[in-house]
């Protein structure tokens, strides 16, 4: 059975200071459970309140078996005790979880769209949507719907109902007995057991961060009060660091940053192009430079300390392997890899060739009948393969 215990943060969220007595204490002396209480348990999707109890900080609140536990990272002594709730901290996730409640409230408002949970976290808190999508206008519209809301400075209430009744609750609760109901007026009526804010202005602004997809539906990631104020000045101080780039103004700046983008993709596949016609060339001069062996074959073998079978060494392969009776074995030794080309009048599959040599040491590959590339386990095995290639 827990212990008996007032919830002082029911009431009032705004009390930072209170009296409490110790009513159960851990042998080292740093778990407390009081008589009394105006720490927030992490609970929720909120988490816990900071602050000291008997000048010992609190780093830890835990709600377990019906009680609320405070860890200290100090032994705490005495049967009564002073507390202090770390107010920035408490003042800040008030902003944050009531501004959820008023973003949540206006997405059923504006679109129907139900919240199915949230995070409130030290940086960022978001809340889970059940919708496939949700489009820009959409967020433009909330957003601006709900800093309408905290404009008005709407009252936030606080009260106790039992559960069965009419409640008119945004989302029906699971809960019975009675209920704790924070209500926005004219727009919310939650049951929620965190705390909040007196009215609706003292949220500050409501900033709407970014959407990501999560598990099947939509998470909106949100800032408010003084996190949303510091993140815009941050957003801003960024855009004009990049508009001073461009020596233009900070409007101008992401059409200049598209267009840039657009040219250095245009000189990227300029280059690729170009680098792909050298490495043709080289190809082609590397046969010439050949000689053929008895058969008339010609075969030469490159070898690089680092590096990856990219489009440009592919591309050298294929031109000297263009030419009449001709064989390509490239070798990279960090990470080990080969590549293996050969002409259709070479006598060789090297798809088929490459493929089992490497399977013969524990490696992968494979290809067509002209080109074909794979991986050793280790440099050891892969001069097994090339042993195997050249002989």
């Amino acid at each position: 059975m827990g212990l008996s215990f007032e919830r002082l943060y029911y009431d009032d969220s705004y009390l930072t200071e209170f009296q409490a007595r110790v009513v159960e204490r851990s042998a080292d002396g740093r778990r407390l459970c009081l008589d009394r209480t105006a720490f927030y348990p992490a609970s929720g999707g909120q988490p816990h309140d900071l602050g000291w109890i008997a000048d010992a900080p609190v780093v830890e609140v835990l709600e377990e078996a019906e009680r609320i536990v405070h860890v200290t990272a100090e032994l705490v002594e005495g049967a009564e005790v002073a507390c202090r709730i770390d107010w920035p901290r408490r003042f800040d996730y008030m902003q944050q979880h009531s501004g959820q409640h008023v973003l949540s409230a206006a997405l059923v408002e504006l679109f129907r769209i139900p919240t199915v949970g949230f995070h409130l976290g030290e940086e960022i808190s978001a809340i889970d949507l059940e919708v496939t999508a949700l489009e820009p206008a959409q967020v433009a519209a909330v957003e601006e719907r709900a800093n309408q809301i905290v404009f008005e400075n709407r009252p936030v209430r606080i009260s106790y109902e039992e559960a069965g009744q009419d409640l008119d609750l945004r989302k029906p609760s699971e809960r019975g007995g009675t209920l704790r109901i924070v209500s926005i007026e004219g727009l919310d009526r939650s049951a929620c057991g965190g705390t909040h804010v007196r009215a609706t202005g003292e949220i500050g602004p409501i900033l709407i961060r970014r959407l990501d997809r999560a598990h099947g539906g939509v998470r909106l990631e949100f800032l408010c009060g003084a996190r949303a104020v510091r993140r815009a000045r941050a957003d801003f101080d960024t855009l004009n660091r990049v508009a001073r780039l461009f020596s233009a103004p900070a409007d101008e700046a992401p059409a200049l940053v598209q267009a840039q983008g657009e040219a250095l993709q245009g000189a990227e596949r300029a280059r690729r192009r170009l680098a792909t016609e050298v490495a043709s060339f080289r190809g082609r001069e590397l046969y010439a430079a050949a000689a053929p062996d008895a058969g008339g074959t010609r075969r030469v073998v490159q070898r690089l300390r680092k590096g990856a079978i990219d489009d440009e060494l592919r591309a050298t392969a294929q031109s000297f392997t263009a030419q009449p009776k001709a064989v390509f074995l490239a070798v990279i030794e960090e990470p080990p890899a080969v590549l293996l080309a050969a002409s259709k009048d070479a006598g060789i599959n090297a798809g088929e060739v490459l493929k089992a040599a490497l399977g013969r040491v524990g490696g992968r590959g494979g290809g067509s009948a002209v080109l074909a590339q794979g991986s050793a386990p280790s440099r050891e095995p892969l001069e097994a393969v090339i042993k195997e290639l050249q002989g």
